[in-house]
Parts: C-alpha cells; structure tokens; sequence
C-alpha cells in the first residue's frame, strides 16, 4: 500500500511514504479536482463586490483546487498528482472547446438566449490561456514543493510542507495569470499589475491557511481509508 526508502532507525523521522493508486478514492478525487478547476473558470466570468472588496464568483471555489492538490500530493505523490493536474487540464479545455461550438452552432428560432449563453460560457481566449497557464504551472509547483518538502521532513511537520507548497504554488499562479490576463482585464500601469497580483496571492495564500485545518482532516481521512497508518514503511517499488 505504501512506499519509502527506507526504515527509520531510532529516534529518527519517519521517511516520506505514499500510497499506491489502487483504491477508489483516487479516481473520485481527480473527478472532484477537475470539476473544480472547470466550474471555476464559469463563475469567474461573473464579477462580484463584497463591501470594499471586488472579486469573481470563484473566489471561493478556486482554493479549493489547492486543498485538493495537497491532498493528492501528500497521499498519492508528485507523479500521481501530476497525473490529476493533466487531466484536470485536458478537460478544461475540451469543456472551453465544447463552449466554444455551442456557441458556434447557430440558435433555434424558439431559443432566446444566445446572447447570455455566449456571455457566460464564451470565455475570453486570453483569460482562458491565462488560467489554464495560471493552473498547470501553480499546481504542478506546489505538488512538486511539497514533496521536495516532505523528503526532508518526512512525515513531520505536515504543516510546513503545506503552507511551504501554498506560497510557492499561489504565487506562480497568481503572477502568470495577472501577467497574461492584465491587458484585458484592464490593468495597463505597473503601479495596479502590483496590487493586482499581490492582492490576489496575499488574499489566496491567507484563504488557504484558515482551511488548513479541512485539508489536515481530509489528508488523514484518506491516509486512514488507504490503509496509510497501518502499513510499515517498506521498500520504494
């Protein structure tokens, strides 16, 4: 169920470990995962103003990428979350594909609503170029830091490695993003690119450590339902 290199002597960390893909959970997870990433990409069309703040309609689903991230990181290792992130990805844009020929294909005399469903699901090629971007690299940074992480801490200080990922993977994510979609969103000085990117990553990195907690109790869930704590460390296959 479990793989490590090598058996910890006395008083020693206990060496990092993941569980082998194999149960159902996995498959459950990446569904999750990429309908996340695909909703994200609908709601963020709609801008929203919460008393000083203005926001999209994602702001509260897109962390939510990052909690599972980290799960699939610290559960499943850097090659099975890589695997999540590149099918999360090619479905985006199979979902952004299949938007985009609805909207081609021409309306019904008794259908009214070509021009919202346009609104809504034509996403703005460079926006979506900038999140897809924005997703594959952050994403694919912050699996990769974690086990960077957890292959010197073990499985000690959970969360080092978790807020560690956030930073580095939000922050890669944030700044491709901003960098790609600033011109059409509208940001044209370097004083707004600034604020616009360091809002965005200060605002997502604080939302991820307050879910710190629901990404503690999800990752030793899992490990618990895989079996995680009950297999020994044995030899990496």
């Amino acid at each position: 169920m479990t793989s490590s290199s090598e058996t910890p002597g006395p008083g020693e960390a206990v060496p990092a470990r993941h569980v082998r893909v194999g149960s159902a959970l996995f498959p459950v997870l990446v569904a999750v995962y990429a309908a996340v990433f695909i909703i994200s990409n609908i709601n963020a069309t709609k801008g929203i103003q919460i008393g000083p703040l203005v926001l999209d309609a994602a702001f509260f689903l897109f962390p939510l990428s990052y909690v599972i991230g980290d799960v699939l990181a610290e559960v499943y290792g850097f090659k099975n979350s890589r695997l999540a992130i590149w099918t999360s990805f090619s479905l985006a844009i199979f979902a952004a594909a299949s938007f985009y020929l609805a909207i081609w294909l021409p309306a019904a005399d008794f259908y009214d609503g070509q021009d919202a469903f346009a609104a809504v699901l034509g996403l703005v090629p460079q926006i979506l170029v900038a999140s897809l971007a924005g997703f594959a690299v952050g994403q694919l940074l912050n699996a990769w830091s974690l086990q960077l992480i957890k292959r010197r801490t073990g499985e000690k200080s959970l969360w080092m490695r978790l807020l560690g990922s956030t930073v580095v993977g939000q922050f890669a994510d944030t700044l491709i993003f901003c960098t790609i979609a600033a011109s059409v969103i509208g940001i044209t000085t370097a004083g707004d690119f600034l604020n616009y990117v360091i809002v965005g990553f200060v605002w997502k990195t604080a939302l991820e450590a307050v879910l710190l907690p629901v990404t503690y109790a999800a990752i030793n869930q899992i490990k618990r339902r895989e079996g995680y704590y009950e297999a020994s460390p044995s030899p990496a296959a």
